[in-house]
């Protein structure tokens, strides 16, 4: 009985060790590369990156990769670079490009940039890259709607251009700085303010590079990522006459106002009009109303005594007379037209 039971705990611890063997094996291959580029990597090392969670295999890549260039490099920073996010390959890379070209490029400020430039689609080595090979910017970006920077002269002339602008990163200012959205937007504000600044848009057709020497001496660099080098005038177009466009529309809106001053006066001529017809009507119905008392005092007179039926007849045959002499002066038409 004893003799199986022994017989089975030396089994277990077989197979224990067994799991143990193959599980340290697995580390064995890396560290043995490792010993071989003299980038030595300690065993228990290996192990305690595996148990945190780190790519030890990348690590030891990266090591060896910094070793073969020439920078003492140890895999505690990698290991640290890596849990902070960023990517310890192309870091690395960056490194070895910028002392290839003499560049002073130390590993916390390569961390740094390759932190900074995460999400953003750029790369720690692509900013290494343009510090040694600069790049050229479009002005305004090709990608987007609007293909050129437009500005007016003073003679009121639109000017269309376009320009390329050739860059350097600069590391020392890279992680803060701004990046190519600002330089392509002060490079425009400047070109607009040049060109609105021209007496006339032939000036800036017969030199464009007037605008390049202006926009350089502003120091749009101040506080970027890059190092301007210098901005070509790559297209110059004439547009629109913009100041007579203005101009119309003015002489449009103007006209617009006249037609409305008037209206408001025709308006008040017509209620003015209403006003006075309305006026006459009142004063007709006064003279009516005044005729209408004749028969009245009349009836009275002839009741009080005061009119006789002679004096009547007089006034009838009166009222006749005057009545034809002003239907042969023609006066009586004139009248019946007025009424």
């Amino acid at each position: 009985m004893s003799s199986t039971v022994i017989t089975i705990g030396l089994v277990v611890v077989g197979l224990m060790g067994l799991v143990v063997f193959f599980y340290l094996l697995s580390f064995f291959q890396t560290w043995l590369k490792a010993v071989l580029a003299s980038a030595t990597v300690g065993f228990t090392t290996l192990v305690a990156m595996r148990l945190r969670g780190v790519p030890y295999g990348s690590v030891v890549d990266a090591k060896i990769t910094a070793v073969k260039a020439g920078i003492d490099l140890h895999e505690g920073p990698l290991e640290a670079h890596y849990l902070a996010g960023g990517n310890m390959i192309p870091t690395v890379q960056a490194i070895i490009a910028a002392k290839k070209a003499g560049i002073n490029l130390d590993w916390e400020r390569a961390c740094a940039i390759d932190l900074a430039t995460k999400g953003s689609g750029k790369s720690v080595v692509e900013a290494v890259r343009t510090s040694v090979d600069p790049k050229v910017i479009d002005c305004p970006s090709q990608e987007g709607t609007k293909k050129t920077i437009d500005g007016v002269a003073k003679d009121g002339i639109q000017v269309k251009a376009r320009a390329r602008v050739t860059v350097r990163t600069n590391l020392d200012r890279f992680v803060g700085g701004a990046k190519e959205e600002t330089i392509i937007a002060r490079v425009g504000e400047g070109i607009v303010t040049t060109i609105g600044s021209a007496d006339s848009y032939k000036k800036v057709l017969e030199s464009p590079d007037s605008i390049s020497k202006v926009v350089l001496q502003r120091g749009l660099d101040v506080g970027t990522a890059f190092e301007i080098l210098s901005i070509d005038i790559a297209d110059v177009d004439v547009g629109q006459n913009v100041g007579a466009l203005l101009q119309e529309a003015q002489a449009e809106a103007n006209k617009n106002m006249a037609q409305a001053q008037a209206e408001i006066r025709r308006a008040a001529a017509v209620a003015l009009e209403q006003e006075m017809q309305a006026r006459v009507q009142e004063m007709r119905a006064k003279v009516v109303e005044a005729e209408a008392q004749v028969p009245l005092a009349m009836a009275e007179a002839f009741r009080s005594g005061n009119l006789g039926i002679m004096d009547y007849y007089k006034m009838k045959n009166v009222e006749s007379d005057t009545r034809m002499r002003d239907s042969i002066a023609g006066t009586g038409e004139s009248e019946k037209e007025a009424k």
